[in-house]
């Protein structure tokens, strides 16, 4: 499950299914939806905890929709033969066409619950806000909704550089999957329970098939063609730990840490100093977690969005520390990944810790902000905090914490250079042979120059 403390659900291949929550007594017809898509890695995950239920956030004049859609293997793998049967001539993101699908249902059917179809935002977390970025560029979603909310997700890596994010890739990666369950055959894969299927490995993810997704995001949106969309994202302040939760972290692992989770270019080009103890070793490999798991992601697709200036974009950070107690896994770790879900849909009670006033205070502040911008397109609104627009000069955000307030995005120059190496690694990859054209010039020239000097020292 996901969150890992979610109470435990039964599993069928039938699943998919949405729930549907309206305010009591609504104050008018013609009301804004919201439609959530969960996290869980796009292998985990359900529409029906309870942590999502939306009787709260419906409190506040919105239809709140959650729904399920088809996760890991059965969701995700592309196969030649399986592209061969479709007639879109593609195969895996059945998970993203399974979400297309539910926001199809909501326009055909949402006034028959007193929603407006034409007033729907999609919200998300982890990987849901993941298949949200890709979404805000997919053609197939283009009016399916008219702002998003992304908590903690999205792919605006250059995914363009790593073949597995390919159709040809993921159809390989399929031939592979196939070969470890013991199948020659799509018919023989077929006739294995999906139990057995979940339990052979696969590493799931979404695919730039030509289809659904058309082209990485980072480039949809650098060309001009994501979809018209209002913007609400951001990432809570201490996001890796997650990842390093069971790590022992120390000045003389410290590079072998970041290498089991991110290759040597990406160490050596943006990765952090660890410091001059094991603390500070820790502290900045954490930070380097969250920074290339989630806060540059979120940070770029606000910039991409605010340069186009097609719509309102809002930025945050979530950095209230929940209150974890002793011997609870992120004890003293902060906000830590996925905590402000909670406060979001105002559903504290889910989750088995000893709330505070503060808690309470922020979770129903956090609740009005999501539905004034599922309203309107602005979080804004008399009695709360003033919450600035993102712009790439100002980028200012709003801190949510017990004391809510504006200021610019956190560690901006930590997110800089991460840039940067992206972006030399998009014109290696983009430049390549030039680049070899040039090394190996240069490396000549070099050599040229050294024989010249060995030449002109041997005739003295």
């Amino acid at each position: 499950m996901y969150p890992p403390d979610a109470p435990t659900e039964p599993m069928n291949e039938d699943c998919l299914y949405l729930n549907v929550w309206t305010p009591a007594n609504p104050s008018h017809a013609k009301l804004p939806v919201m439609v959530w898509l969960y996290g869980g890695a796009l292998t985990n995950g359900s529409a029906s905890n309870p942590l999502y239920s939306g009787a709260q956030l419906a409190k506040h004049n919105v239809i709140v929709v959650t729904a399920n859609y088809r996760l890991g293997v059965l969701g995700f793998l592309a196969h030649p033969e399986l592209s061969k049967e479709a007639s879109y001539g593609s195969s895996g993101n059945y998970g993203l066409l399974d979400q297309i699908a539910a926001l199809q249902w909501v326009q055909r059917n949402i006034d028959a619950f007193g929603g407006d179809p034409r007033n729907v935002t999609v919200y998300g977390q982890s990987s849901g806000s993941i298949s949200i970025s890709a979404l805000a560029t997919s053609p197939l979603a283009t009016g399916l909704f008219q702002r998003a909310i992304g908590q903690s997700g999205g792919i605006f890596e250059p995914i363009e550089l790593f073949s597995r994010f390919s159709l040809a890739g993921a159809e390989k990666g399929g031939e592979e999957f196939m070969r470890r369950n013991g199948a020659a055959t799509l018919a023989q894969l077929r006739q294995k329970s999906p139990s057995a299927l979940m339990e052979t490995l696969f590493n799931a993810h979404l695919i730039v098939d030509g289809f659904v997704v058309t082209k990485p995001p980072y480039q949809a949106y650098r060309d001009g063609e994501e979809n018209n969309v209002d913007l609400l994202l951001g990432t809570t302040a201490d996001e890796g730990e997650v990842f390093l939760a069971d790590a022992t972290v120390a000045m003389d692992n410290f590079e072998q840490t970041l290498a089991k989770h991110f290759t040597q270019p990406i160490v050596w080009l943006m990765g952090p100093k660890p410091g001059a103890s094991d603390q500070e070793a820790r502290a900045s490999a954490v930070a380097f977690e969250g920074d290339m798991r989630f806060r540059w992601d979120m940070w770029r697709w606000a910039r991409l969005a605010s340069d186009a200036g097609k719509r309102k974009v809002y930025f945050y950070q979530f950095s209230q520390t929940p209150p974890f107690v002793p011997g609870d896994k992120y004890f003293g770790k902060g906000a830590v990944h996925g905590m402000d879900m909670a406060y979001v849909f105002n559903n504290l009670e889910q989750q088995q810790l000893s709330w505070t006033k503060a808690d309470e205070n922020l979770a129903a502040v956090m609740s009005s902000y999501w539905t004034n911008f599922a309203r309107s397109g602005d979080p804004n609104a008399p009695g709360l905090p003033a919450w600035p627009a993102f712009e790439s000069s100002s980028q200012q955000a709003l801190i949510l914490n017990e004391l809510i307030t504006p200021t610019r995005t956190p560690n901006v120059a930590r997110l800089e250079k991460i840039d940067q190496g992206y972006s030399i690694l998009r014109f290696v990859s983009t430049y390549q042979y030039a680049v070899l054209a040039v090394a190996l010039s240069l490396a000549g020239a070099a050599i040229w120059g050294f024989m010249f000097v060995v030449r002109r020292t041997r005739r003295r």
